[in-house]
């Protein structure tokens, strides 16, 4: 299987800059990962460490196998069998689409490279527009192109690169869903380096979310987002609520009542109980155990988020609620968890 292995890398761009940190990652041959973290953390180092565009400090990269980088060993990016799709497709304007596919097919003759081509628009869902140029295709069509283009030479890995940030908000989800079937058809692994919560979320089987450098949890998404490591990573993979509370035999006591707890760390008895905005129900303030009065609502079509100042707790919460909703500012509401939650440590 071509299963990717990232162990003890670091790399760093100078004293008191460091981007990798002893990083450690493992991708099965097969699945579709996410890098998920913010600006700075260390993702497009770590991806042009892999490709072989930066010779990392310490530590292994290991595809399929076999060593890419390691102590005394760097191979050059076109010895690692590695496929790149970068941001905006990056095509090559003046090659036609079928050209494009093929530029990475060396070594082959004519007959076996055209077939290969048609294979692969045929794969992507563009057979027959091997005459096109670049500039007659929609982003979408590039950007898949661009993916026909890196899957041609059978790499062990591919590589994607914020391959959906050039794309407009209505595109951006369709050809990420594209993009997906392509990759799952051809059992193909590969790595996803973005900055975008819902697009790593909703494309990955498992996404694993950098912080300094390393990797501060790597799951499947759902329990990424249902159980994080830690409140940080809470907080970044999605809207987190927390309030105090005291566990005692799965569940906790909070100022909203008593709430069943999933998973707590082992032996801590009080800490922030993580909750997530759809998990609150608003009900009769005459029937609820909890109350707050609405200061803000904020409409987003789908749904509203509803900002509460609940009675005895000092932060206000967000509340996710099927849009739209007949309650406005100065309201007085009730408050009722659902579901389960999750007990963390106070961050230091």
């Amino acid at each position: 299987m071509n299963d990717l292995q990232v162990s003890g890398v670091v790399k760093a761009y100078g004293p008191g800059a460091t981007a990798l940190d002893g990083l450690d990652l493992t991708i099965q041959g097969g699945q579709l990962a996410a890098v998920l973290g913010p600006s700075g953390c260390g993702k497009t180092t770590l991806l042009r460490v892999i490709a072989g565009f930066l010779r990392a400090d310490a530590g292994t990269v290991t595809v399929a196998g076999r060593t890419l980088a390691g102590p005394g060993v760097h191979l050059p990016p076109e010895r690692r069998r590695i496929g790149i799709v970068p941001q905006e497709g990056a095509l090559f304007p003046h090659l036609s689409v079928a050209r494009n596919v093929a530029f990475g097919l060396t070594g082959t003759d004519r007959g076996a490279r055209a077939n290969r081509v048609d294979e692969m628009l045929d794969l992507v869902g563009l057979g027959g527009y091997g005459d096109r140029m670049p500039h007659e295709l929609s982003g979408g069509q590039q950007q898949r192109v661009a993916l026909a283009r890196a899957l041609a030479p059978e790499p062990h890995l591919i590589l994607l690169d914020e391959p959906f940030s050039a794309l407009d908000s209505g595109l951006r989800g369709a050809v990420r869903a594209e993009v997906r079937a392509v990759l799952r058809d051809s059992g193909a692994t590969a790595l996803l380096v973005t900055h975008d919560q819902q697009e790593a979320l909703s494309t990955a089987d498992s996404v694993a979310v950098v912080r300094d450098g390393r990797v501060a949890q790597c799951a499947a998404p759902e329990d990424l987002y249902q159980r994080p490591a830690d409140p940080w990573v809470a907080s970044f993979v999605g809207d987190a609520v927390f309030v105090t509370g005291t566990a005692d035999d799965r569940t906790a006591t909070t100022p909203l009542g008593r709430i069943p707890l999933a998973t707590s760390p082992k032996g801590l008895r009080k800490g922030l109980v993580l909750l997530r905005p759809e998990q609150f129900r608003l009900t009769d303030p005459d029937t609820a155990t909890a109350h707050g009065t609405v200061t803000d609502v904020r409409f987003f079509g789908h749904d509203c988020m509803v900002i509460v100042a609940v009675d005895g707790l000092e932060q206000q919460i967000d509340i996710r609620a099927p849009g739209p909703i007949q309650v406005q500012p100065g309201g007085r509401v009730g408050i009722q968890v659902t579901g389960d939650a999750t007990l963390h440590e106070v961050p230091a």
